[in-house]
């Protein structure tokens, strides 16, 4: 079904060397290791992805190097691929639990409110600014949020792999028949269901895979946050904040995959190989006025040179 992209089911060119001196860690998954802050490789594909790193883990590096890590205040750079000019977000809930034991918390109805949201809000609005080669710009329109449904055709397995997550979005982009760049496809995994390093390394991560003979998606992988407690945003913004997480991390993805769909290919800081919701990870959370009072992390904005909640 899928295809290799770039070295196998992703699109990432990472830098090697852009951690500015600072040591990475490696990771305890067994999936992946560490190639800087916010890019791991597949360690039996070769595969790259965008992770969004734990909240402790990224804390810990910030402390270790008095934020260099992290902080770069350098602008993001265009780097030749498309953009989402008119996104379009679909997401499948992945299982037959999720019509049952498999969302104790209620992240399907919340995760979908929040992102029905998103377009054409003022939180997310600074992703316009950043355009393609043909100067079209991002788009941010309101209905951007397409759909989503319950596969229940299929099961994942306990620790899904890389390859599982893909040919799930794959499946999804044949059930939407959407293969456009501006296309994103979110895995969402039910409760217990635990990639390997969710939790321990990252969140989740974004990637792009090339499905033969219909083009290259975009999808994320999204765990159940609440799985990983405050390693993921549990307790985040209020208390007990159980889904703080959901809408945390489910922004930080949908804005890095709006401005760089096909990764390392938009819009990146190689200073430290970020994305717009890199730069600004487990910074200014709040309850966001802008998107119907759900927390979320600034965006970076190059034409402030800083993270806002608004634009």
């Amino acid at each position: 079904m899928l295809a290799a992209c770039s070295g196998g089911g992703s699109t990432i060119v990472p830098s090697q060397n852009n951690n500015n001196g600072a040591s990475q860690p490696q990771t305890a998954s067994s999936e992946f290791r560490t190639v800087s802050t916010f890019v791991a490789q597949n360690t039996a594909t070769g595969d790259y992805v965008r992770i969004f790193p734990a909240r402790d883990v990224l804390d810990a590096l910030r402390a270790s190097s008095n934020g260099r890590t992290t902080q770069a205040v350098s602008n993001l750079t265009y780097h030749g691929g498309p953009v989402q000019t008119a996104p379009k977000i679909y997401v499948v809930y992945w299982g037959t639990a999720w019509s049952g034991s498999g969302d104790p918390n209620g992240e399907r109805s919340y995760y979908n409110s929040f992102i029905s949201l998103v377009g054409g809000s003022r939180w997310l609005n600074s992703v316009t600014q950043y355009t393609q080669s043909n100067g079209a710009h991002v788009g941010n329109a309101s209905g951007s949020f397409v759909g989503s449904y319950i596969d229940t055709g299929s099961n994942p397995p306990s620790a899904p792999t890389q390859t599982n997550i893909a040919n799930e979005a794959a499946r999804a982009a044949a059930h939407y028949n959407d293969y456009s760049s501006s296309a994103s496809y979110v895995v969402a995994m039910p409760h217990g269901i635990k990639p390997s390093g969710f939790g321990t390394q990252y969140c989740a991560w974004h990637s792009a895979a090339t499905v033969s003979g219909k083009g290259t998606i975009s999808y994320t992988n999204l765990p159940y946050m609440s799985d990983a407690g405050y390693s993921c945003g549990v307790g985040s913004v209020n208390s007990p904040g159980t889904l703080d997480g959901v809408s945390i991390v489910g922004g930080h993805e949908q804005g890095e995959t709006e401005t760089d769909p096909q990764p390392n290919t938009g819009w990146v800081d190689l200073t430290n190989n970020s994305e717009n919701g890199d730069k600004c990870a487990w910074t200014g959370l709040e309850d966001n006025p802008y998107v119907g009072n759900y927390p979320t992390q600034p965006l970076w904005s190059n034409a402030s040179s800083s993270c806002v909640q608004s634009y």
